[in-house]
């Protein structure tokens, strides 16, 4: 069974009170914590990772990157095994699990992208965390349908933010024009934002 490229997302959930207070207690720096991956349940890509496959890959994670603080991590989903530093945007600091949860808690950098991804946490703009890896699936039944359980041979290679915590799939259902001009009006914002932080530099 062959490696490839598996990509997850999830919503990371911050309030602006504790980036508020990270910012005032951190003489300015941003440090936010929330989930990271989550294990024995079906994502948005129908795949499942085993709680003991993950919290192999966690401890495993947080002995090499974490300890030796490069746990970086990049702003947007590349589609390479590689994190490329010209595009890190944060440090994962620590991790832990709380239930099936797997919790992280994240540094952003003063780097470009860690800038542009500071300005859309304090904007208040809704963010996902993509877990990357390498590894391979294999189809099983979970709670009487079929998911892709992902392998022992799993590898963890880092975890990304990403404007739309959406798998592909999602954008199948039709949408009413209210929806997309939400949508429209949110990546507007996005898009004046990031043009605002370059013009900085």
């Amino acid at each position: 069974m062959s490696k490839q490229l598996l990509v997850d997302y999830s919503v990371f959930e911050v309030s602006a009170q504790s980036i508020n207070e990270s910012l005032a207690n951190n003489n300015g720096k941003l440090i936010v914590t929330g989930v990271l991956q989550r294990a024995d349940a079906r994502n948005q890509n129908g795949r499942v990772y085993p709680m003991e496959i993950l919290m192999r890959e966690a401890k495993k994670y947080e002995n090499t990157f974490i300890a030796e603080r490069r746990a970086l991590g990049e702003l947007d989903h590349p589609d390479s095994s590689v994190v490329n530093l010209n595009n890190v945007s944060h440090n994962i600091v620590s991790m832990g699990w709380k239930g099936p949860d797997l919790m992280g808690t994240v540094e952003v950098l003063a780097t470009p992208s860690g800038n542009i991804l500071k300005s859309l946490f304090q904007a208040g703009i809704k963010l996902g965390i993509s877990s990357r890896g390498l590894g391979s699936v294999k189809e099983v039944m979970r709670e009487g349908s079929e998911a892709m359980e992902v392998q022992p041979d799993f590898e963890l290679i880092a975890f990304d933010f990403v404007s739309n915590p959406s798998t592909h799939g999602a954008f199948l259902s039709p949408v009413n024009e209210s929806i997309n001009k939400s949508a429209s009006n949110r990546y507007n914002t996005i898009e004046r934002l990031i043009s605002d932080i370059i013009m900085e530099f």
